[in-house]
């Protein structure tokens, strides 16, 4: 069980994100990379490093004599300049080097941090992405976005900077809890809705296979989100276009997870941000009632919170104000011309936005 594929910039291939089932091959491919006989410390959270640390250290022994770690307290609270300040001193103490390597072992918290540590010590040093969550994996680890949240504002501050590899190890995905498991697959959704109206009736046809983690299904959606990201990176590197269709769900879902208090996951967030898009594209006639009806059905399948409470729906449009997301003063927002097929929109309207908070607002 194995899959590749290869992301390009400019038509010149950049780094591979690898499918596995295992981390026993990861070896092969620093060595297929000429990274052997570098120092490497493996940045992973407190959550994370008791399940795969020492697996991956052994795994890595072999290309590298000199591999430390540095582990922070998991939780988005830890996303910050302090963590990211601390792991400089470390790198600093242990004498990393330009040509050292930062692998981060973890979910989209270590992948951003540690990606955004690798951007700016020493003006930019190599790093590998291993997610180990379905979020990190189908996300937050493809396309060079990093960074950290600074104060309560959520991924101000970060780089573009790409990994030399993603590399994937689908048995991690057992571990998660599902609460966890469906966060990341609302990403996995929201690329079917976007981008592939197959790969939605894909999703809907094998929802019992996806929800008991069954390998070969995981691998195949794994994989096709993976593509799906890659091929809107690749167009779109650095956010000025194309890629903003990856905020479908993001601009209300974003705002959501903030006023919560973090106490819904991203993915829980963006899938109540995807209601409330669909929710206006289908008031705007570019999807029809059944079709709403029906993403409501698949998102109670994999028992995603349909309603948020102890929040106003003012509160919402105004944190989003806030937001990376606004434009020359307009708010960027991501809908539908059809499932299958998002366009970036400048002109929803506050009405727009508060009537369609309505419908996850309690």
């Amino acid at each position: 069980m194995a899959k590749r594929l290869t992301i390009h910039r400019d038509n010149n291939p950049i780094y591979d994100i690898v499918i596995k089932n295992s981390f026993e091959d990861m070896k092969d491919e620093f060595v297929r990379l000429n990274l052997q006989g570098r120092k490497i410390c493996i940045v992973s959270d407190s959550v994370v490093a008791p399940l795969y640390l020492d697996t991956v250290k052994n795994s890595l022994a072999e290309v590298s004599d000199c591999i430390t770690e540095y582990v922070f307290e998991a939780g988005e609270k830890n996303k910050n300049l302090n963590i990211v300040k601390s792991l400089y001193e470390f790198l600093i103490i242990n004498k990393f080097e330009r040509r050292d390597i930062l692998v981060a072992l973890g979910g989209g918290v270590v992948g951003d941090l540690t990606g955004f540590t690798a951007a700016t010590y020493l003006r930019g040093i190599d790093f590998i992405q291993v997610p180990t969550t379905l979020l990190a994996q189908v996300d937050s680890s493809i396309g060079g976005k990093t960074g950290v949240d600074f104060d309560s504002y959520k991924n101000m501050v970060g780089a573009f900077y790409m990994p030399r590899l993603v590399y994937i190890n689908i048995s991690t995905l057992n571990t998660l809890d599902e609460r966890i498991f469906n966060s990341g697959f609302g990403e996995i959704i929201k690329h079917a809705y976007i981008k592939d109206s197959e790969y939605l009736d894909y999703i809907k046809n094998n929802t019992v296979n996806i929800m008991s983690r069954q390998p070969g299904c995981l691998e195949e959606i794994i994989y096709k989100s993976c593509v799906i990201k890659g091929n809107v990176v690749e167009k779109d590197p650095t956010e000025k276009g194309d890629r903003m269709l990856l905020n479908f769900g993001h601009t209300l879902g974003h705002a959501i997870e903030k006023l919560s208090g973090f106490t819904l996951y991203h993915g829980e967030c963006v899938v109540l941000g995807m209601i409330c898009a669909l929710y206006i594209s289908k008031k705007r006639g570019s999807i029809t009632d059944a079709e709403y009806e029906s993403a409501i059905r698949l998102f109670k399948d994999f028992n995603y919170p349909m309603t948020v409470s102890g929040i106003k729906v003012n509160e919402v449009v105004d944190v989003s104000k806030n937001d990376k997301k606004m434009s020359a003063g307009k708010i960027r927002f991501v809908l539908l011309n059809a499932v299958g097929d998002a366009y970036i929109d400048y002109d929803v309207s506050e009405g727009e936005m508060l009537e369609s908070l309505q419908e996850v607002i309690r």
